[in-house]
């Protein structure tokens, strides 16, 4: 009874299961009993649950033919004892309890400690795997080269030097709170990770601080962190009686401050999100006002064009407040001055009226109709029903047909052209083949001596968009035309 007592009492303060620990008691004892008897002998040992007595056994299997007498033995010798014996059954017997020395004493005690030890971490990970994305409180333990340790009660946890704020200084014995971010399971135990610096830590920060984020009336939509220096915060309310600005800032700024002084003083903008990115945009580059917005939905920019004194508010410190706007709206953002946007727009427009004057042997007063018009692209003439360009002003049936004819013409010639200076250069079929690539871009890979696949897969995302035009690819296209030049290679070890 009292080794049942002891189990019991272990359970409690380590906060396992009992069980586990009579598990742990079986096996040490099954070891010492190995190490008197012999480590060859199937020995096993069991803790009766109720009285507590410790049973020791000797088990033989029946077989045929006999491999390791010690282990196995015939049916002839098995019926002796066990008259019904069958191939595959097991012979038991008792053995004596053993009077364990000092040295079993000691081993026992060790593989009890190791497996109750065992028992804790995986509890201890069991209780935090479900708790990632959370904010936990504790007590700094120590600080090591920045790492800082944290006493979570039962168990530590770790805030790493990138994930502590920049100028806090953390002591031991400071009580701090931080966002759990990741739990692993590892060889020396359950890794619990912490952040103070994570964009949702301050997004749960603001759910325990405004009860209408937390009943779900409000809503957070995104959060953008300079850690320590500035975020922003976007937010909704799913009522319209109630103003999600007014209900995260509080009365006399009460709750955002609470916020602010949980983050070091980290200033904190608080916008309305809208499910128009341009207002989206324009809200998140506050307080810099806004002229113009110009979408590029196809490689997800946007010209934001401001006037000169807004500029510099606009970009912010070190480019902070459009890089948080960026974060916080997910789009790539350019800043431009109304004059700057002026002379773009004119340097654009005189291109394409020059490209429409020579693609399409018209005069300039067509080729400047054309642009006014939205025309970016021969490819857009070719495609757009005559019946739609005979709509603008100065065009019919007529002039419209013969403007197509023309652009069809001269798409056929340039490509043509375009795929005799791709052979010429030796650009492979397969090269061109890959999504997303066009014959100029091909080409253009050509001139500076990249044919073939691998030599498309050797490059890397930012020296591919700077060989065929940064303007002509996203840095996420350019990455996914590589990984499909090397598929090759992973189909290649596959077949071997």
């Amino acid at each position: 009874m009292e080794l049942l007592q002891a189990a019991e009492m272990a359970a409690r303060e380590k906060g396992i299961d009992k069980e586990e620990i009579l598990v742990a008691m079986e096996q040490a004892m099954q070891k010492a009993g190995r190490a008197k008897y012999g480590h060859e002998h199937d020995i096993r040992a069991f803790v009766d649950r109720r009285t507590g007595e410790i049973i020791l056994q000797r088990w033989l299997q029946v077989a045929d033919p006999i491999e390791n007498e010690l282990t196995q033995l015939s049916v002839k010798a098995a019926r002796k004892t066990k008259p019904d014996a069958e191939l595959g059954d097991f012979i038991v017997d008792d053995l004596p309890p053993i009077e364990m020395g000092r040295i079993a004493a000691q081993t026992a005690k060790q593989v009890i400690v190791q497996k109750v030890r065992e028992a804790e971490r995986h509890r201890q990970y069991e209780e935090y795997k479900d708790r990632v994305g959370e904010i936990i409180s504790g007590v700094v333990k120590r600080v090591e080269y920045g790492n800082v340790t944290i006493d979570l009660g039962r168990t530590e946890a770790v805030i790493k030097r990138d994930e502590s704020l920049p100028r806090e200084h953390l002591k031991t014995g400071d009580r701090v709170r931080a966002y759990i971010y990741d739990v692993r399971e590892e060889q020396r135990g359950p890794q619990i990770f912490l952040s103070r610096t994570h964009p949702l830590f301050m997004a749960k920060l603001f759910t325990q601080e405004v009860p209408e984020i937390y009943d779900g009336v409000i809503e957070i939509k995104s959060v953008a962190r300079d850690p320590g220096s500035r975020a922003k915060l976007a937010v909704v309310s799913n009522d319209s009686s109630i103003d999600p600005i007014g209900a995260c800032v509080g009365m006399r700024g009460s709750r955002v401050q609470a916020v602010v002084g949980e983050l070091q003083g980290e200033k904190i903008d608080i916008i309305p999100w809208s499910p128009d990115p341009a207002t989206f945009v324009v809200n998140a580059l506050a307080p810099a006002e806004v002229a113009k917005v110009v979408l590029d939905d196809e490689n997800n920019r946007m010209d934001v064009v401001v006037p000169d004194e807004q500029l510099s508010l606009a970009i912010g410190r070190r480019g902070q407040n459009v890089r948080l706007a960026a974060m916080l709206t997910g789009w790539d953002i350019d800043i431009l001055t109304e004059k700057e946007e002026s002379e773009r727009r004119q340097q654009e427009s005189a291109m394409r009226t020059a490209l429409f004057t020579e693609a399409l042997s018209v005069d300039d007063v067509i080729a400047h109709l054309l642009v006014a018009e939205g025309f970016t692209k021969v490819e857009q003439i070719a495609e757009t029903p005559v019946d739609e360009l005979a709509e603008i002003e100065g065009f019919d049936v007529e002039v419209a047909g013969e403007l197509q004819e023309r652009a069809r013409n001269w798409l056929a010639e340039n490509a043509a052209r375009l795929e005799a200076q791709r052979k010429e250069f030796g650009v492979s079929d397969a090269v061109v083949a890959l999504a997303g690539l066009s014959i100029e871009m091909a080409v253009k890979l050509g001139e500076k001596g990249v044919k073939s696949l691998d030599d498309v897969a050797d490059l890397a995302g930012d020296e591919l968009r700077e060989i065929v035009g940064e303007d002509a690819l996203t840095e996420s296209q350019a990455n996914g035309i590589i990984m499909a030049a090397r598929a090759h290679w992973f189909n290649d070890e596959v077949s071997a």
